[in-house]
């Protein structure tokens, strides 16, 4: 089992910036591939970045490419999730997930409870 706990969540203006953490612990954290999704009110949830398990990998949907930036430390067992220029669209519940390097949500094991980020305009 890995368990994930996301953080830095928040309210923020239109165009403001906020880094979300995901803190993992049990099994070896570098095993795994990252992943961060959203799921806003009323909507699927959709993949939003992934870094491969030696962070020298990464994608964006391209709904976020030049805003977010994920990354990962695992000599801490986290991973960061920096997001700039942020809009209203963005408000969402994020959550991080282990497993393999992907997009699609069911090719991760585990998954974080999520964090709220509300963008106002």
């Amino acid at each position: 089992q890995v368990q994930l706990v996301e953080s830095g969540g928040g309210l923020v203006q239109a165009g403001g910036s906020l880094r979300l953490s995901c803190a993992a612990s049990g099994r070896t954290f570098s095993n795994y591939a990252m992943g961060w999704f959203r799921q806003a009110p009323g909507k699927e949830r959709e993949f939003v970045a992934a870094i491969n398990r030696r962070g020298g990998g990464t994608y964006y949907a391209d709904s976020v490419k030049g805003r977010f930036t994920i990354s990962r430390d695992n000599a801490k067992n986290t991973v960061y999730l920096q997001m700039n220029s942020l809009k209203p669209e963005d408000t969402a519940v994020y959550s991080c997930a282990a497993g393999s390097y992907s997009d699609y949500a069911a090719r991760y094991e585990f998954w974080g409870q999520g964090t709220q980020v509300t963008v106002s305009s």
